[in-house]
């Protein structure tokens, strides 16, 4: 993909502007405001520079949530591959949590952006491996790929803003709200309601994987019609 044009002459002050700046400075307006609120103007602003002067480096705001996509991927260290798609499955997500757990807005952007390098591309390419290798038709293997994904991804938008089901954490607020809800007729709420005011993210992100990984296993060993 071609991601470099020319629109005139860039001003003094803009003289040192490059690509890296750019998408970084994309990256902190994404976690400050999400990727609906990213544009050329507001990277610009955050650069001190004129908007003209972002397109000698990036085409315009649509290639530039690719690259932001793109940089998300491509930061992903992946694991050795053992053979068993389990593990590997399950090993490819940690890895993708660790590498976007301070860009968790960004990583959203994988399920829908244009991936526009080779290094972006690589850990598609090793889920996909792992799924063919376990019996997937090419089809399938894209289907179980975004459905992991979708999961994967979710679990970190939930976690970076998700905060207490009930609003409070403290056994006294729990106890409290769990008395006012006894009024609701809600018996299976306030019968979890310890474990609904509090969450811990790693072993929520490790059953989600589990769960989905399962699901995918349990699928291609699936007869089909």
């Amino acid at each position: 993909m071609n991601t470099t044009t020319r629109r005139g002459r860039p001003r003094k002050g803009d003289a040192r502007l490059s690509r890296e700046a750019i998408l970084t400075a994309a990256l902190e307006a994404v976690d400050a405001d999400g990727a609906a609120a990213v544009s050329m103007r507001t990277v610009a602003q955050r650069l001190g520079v004129d908007a003209k002067s972002l397109y000698h480096h990036i085409d315009g705001k649509e290639a530039l949530l690719d690259a932001i996509a793109g940089h998300v991927l491509g930061g992903i260290d992946l694991p050795a591959l053992t053979g068993q798609p389990e593990e590997d499955l399950g090993a490819i997500a940690q890895s993708f949590r660790k590498a976007t757990r301070a860009h968790p807005q960004a990583a959203a952007l994988v399920l829908t952006r244009q991936l526009p390098s080779i290094a972006a591309l690589a850990p598609v390419e090793a889920v996909l491996s792992v799924l063919r290798k376990a019996g997937a038709s090419p089809e399938e293997a894209v289907h179980l790929l975004r459905s992991l994904l979708a999961v994967v991804v979710g679990s970190l938008l939930r976690e970076a803003g998700a905060g207490p089901a009930f609003g409070v954490t403290d056994e006294a607020g729990i106890a409290r709200r769990r008395a006012e809800l006894e009024q609701t007729g809600l018996p299976a709420v306030v019968g979890s309601a310890p474990q609904l005011a509090r969450c811990d993210h790693e072993a929520e992100f490790a059953f989600a994987v589990d769960l989905a990984v399962a699901a995918t296993m349990q699928r291609l060993a699936t007869p089909r019609r």
